[in-house]
Parts: structure tokens; C-alpha cells; sequence
């Protein structure tokens, strides 16, 4: 079973990474000279602006530079990568994609960008695990044994939201339905925020959606969780069992956010968005909302982050082949 790296392989990553490829002392002082643009390929309220945001707000204090970020949603985050991948290559614009970008290149037979050759991987920011949510008004199962047992009971009547057609939260509900055996019919939208929304809203009924996105609603009351990814239980949810607990061992999905800029960025401005993206992210600030939200920084950057995409892409290839996804 073709899985996405999960924790403890990044963080084993982030070690391995660290003293190869630091950047300390090396990052210019000139950079950033100016406000700089962070392009997020999804709508406000997602699980990338999650991320983006809080680390906009520690580059901006520790810098004394804006970092604006720019929300460009549509056609599962590649519309936003394609815009990243056009813009001047001065170090002033940045990219932060997800997992779904490495998805892409199998959903997606034309794409009008290439990821690996029209955008270079600066840093690794947040990794978290995806978490089985469901509107309570609209499924009334009290635990995950209740919520498979209806759904193998009744197939098709339960349907679940994703960001869009080829985004990880689309292919984990596709591995999640191969893996129990159950149907449960996909409706896409544009973005984690949108179908979120309809989610609380009771529009829909399950989510398989990053925890990032899902915490402040988890803990308001507003969705229910029933089951998080993985081996292990996560800090932010400890009375929520993993998907080992409940008999799904190899459903293990992580959903991970990442930097990057535009090929052909000078070297410089390269090692100093690193740095000061790192020295953002590693605030008590920060490291606060990253908690909340059972995130971790692996401090995975430069080539080895380079690696865990080239590694990315290669293993959700073979997941989209095995479960015969398509766009919808």
C-alpha cells in the first residue's frame, strides 16, 4: 500500500537534512528589501491559509517586511501554481503548495506548469495528519465503528467533501472507501475552506480533511471527529482513536504544506526566504498554532526537500493508478 510520508519519516528527513543544508549566517541581510507575496493556490479559510497566515505574521515581525499572502483558488491548487510558476523570479514572490501539488501531476494530463522544473523547493513548514470529520446533524454515529457500520449498510447515501478533484483530501476519501470497502459518493470543491463551510453548514456529510483546517471547528463543536490518520493518536485530538486503533493500519495519509519559489530566483534570495521562513515558523508563536493544530516542523529545506517531492510525487502516482481516480 502506497502511503505519504508520515511523521516520523519527515522528521527522520529533518535530521538527516539539517546538517547538510544549513543555511545559517549565509542569507543576505539585503533580502527582503521590500514587501513579498506569497501565492496560496486555495481560498481564505483553508488548511494552506492555516499555515500561511501565522507565519506571515512572525516573517513580518522579525523582518519588518510584509508577507502578503495572495489566495489564488481553483482546479484543485494548480491554478495557483501555474501563476507561482510565471512570476518574476526576483525573490519577491513565493509559493506555498501542499501534497495536492505532488497529486497533481497524475490527476491532471495538461497542466501549464511543471512542478519540478518551473519551481524550486525551499522549505518544508508543516506536516499533520488527516482527520475523519462528520456534520453531527447530519450523522448521528457516536463513534468510527458506528459511522463504517451504517456506511457499509447503506452505500452511496453518505457523501464527503474534498478541496477539489486530485487533492489529497479526494484520494484519501478514495483510499479510505477501497480500504473498508465502503461507497461513499465525492462531491469536489474549490478549496478546504468552501467544502468545509458546507460541511458545517450540513450541506454534506463527512470530510476526510487535514487536521489543520479542522481544529478550531473540531473544538467548537461544529464537526465531529471520528478517526485521525495513522499509527498514533495526535496531541491536538487525544480522545480520538487512530486509524490503527480502529483496524485500518495502512491508512496513513499526512497532509504537508511547503515554500517555494519561482525557477531561476537568484541563490541568495533562495537561502534567505529558508532562513527567515525557519526562523518564522520556529517562534513560541508560531509553534503555538502548529500545536493546535497537531502540526509538526520537520525543517526539512533546500535539496532535501527537493528529494521528499520527487518522493511525493512518485507515491501518489502509483495511489492515483490503484484507485483508478479521475477527475470529476
Amino acid at each position: 500500500m502506497t502511503e505519504s510520508l508520515n511523521r516520523r519519516d519527515i522528521l527522520r528527513a529533518a535530521l538527516a537534512g539539517t546538517a547538510l543544508y544549513s543555511t545559517a549566517g549565509h542569507a543576505q541581510s539585503s533580502w527582503p528589501s521590500k514587501p513579498v507575496t506569497m501565492i496560496v493556490p486555495f481560498p481564505a479559510g483553508g488548511g494552506t491559509d492555516a499555515f500561511a497566515r501565522p507565519m506571515a505574521a512572525q516573517f513580518a515581525r522579525l523582518t519588518g517586511k510584509s508577507l502578503v499572502i495572495d489566495n489564488r483558488g481553483g482546479a484543485g491548487g494548480t491554478l495557483g501554481a501555474g501563476i507561482a510558476a510565471k512570476a518574476p523570479a526576483d525573490g519577491y514572490t513565493l509559493f506555498m503548495g501542499a501534497v495536492h501539488h505532488t497529486i497533481a501531476p497524475s490527476m491532471y494530463p495538461k497542466l501549464d506548469y511543471d512542478l519540478e522544473k518551473d519551481l524550486v523547493p525551499l522549505i518544508l513548514v508543516a506536516s499533520v495528519p488527516q482527520v475523519v470529520v462528520v456534520n453531527p446533524k447530519r450523522v448521528s454515529a457516536s463513534n468510527f465503528k458506528e459511522f463504517l457500520a451504517w456506511a457499509k449498510a447503506n452505500p452511496g447515501k453518505l457523501n464527503y467533501a474534498s478541496a477539489g478533484s486530485g487533492t489529497s483530501h479526494h484520494l484519501a476519501g478514495e483510499l479510505f472507501k477501497q480500504q473498508t470497502q465502503t461507497f461513499i459518493t465525492h462531491i469536489p470543491y474549490r478549496g478546504a475552506g468552501p467544502a468545509l463551510n458546507d460541511l458545517i453548514a450540513g450541506q454534506v456529510d463527512v470530510m476526510f480533511d487535514g487536521l489543520g483546517s479542522s481544529a478550531a471547528h473540531i473544538k467548537g463543536g461544529r464537526i465531529k471527529p471520528l478517526m485521525v490518520s495513522g499509527k498514533q493518536r495526535s496531541p491536538a485530538l487525544p480522545d480520538v482513536p487512530c486509524a490503527a486503533e480502529v483496524g485500518l493500519p495502512d491508512y496513513n495519509v499526512t497532509t504537508w504544506y511547503g515554500v517555494w519559489a519561482p525557477k531561476g530566483t537568484p541563490a541568495d534570495a533562495q537561502k534567505a526566504a529558508i532562513e527567515e521562513i525557519r526562523k518564522a515558523v520556529s517562534t513560541d508563536e508560531a509553534k503555538a498554532v502548529w500545536a493546535s493544530q497537531g502540526a509538526e516542523f520537520a525543517n526539512v529545506s533546500g535539496p532535501q526537500f527537493d528529494a521528499f517531492v520527487k518522493g511525493e510525487i512518485q507515491k501518489w502516482t502509483q495511489v492515483v493508478k490503484a484507485s483508478g481516480a479521475k477527475l470529476e
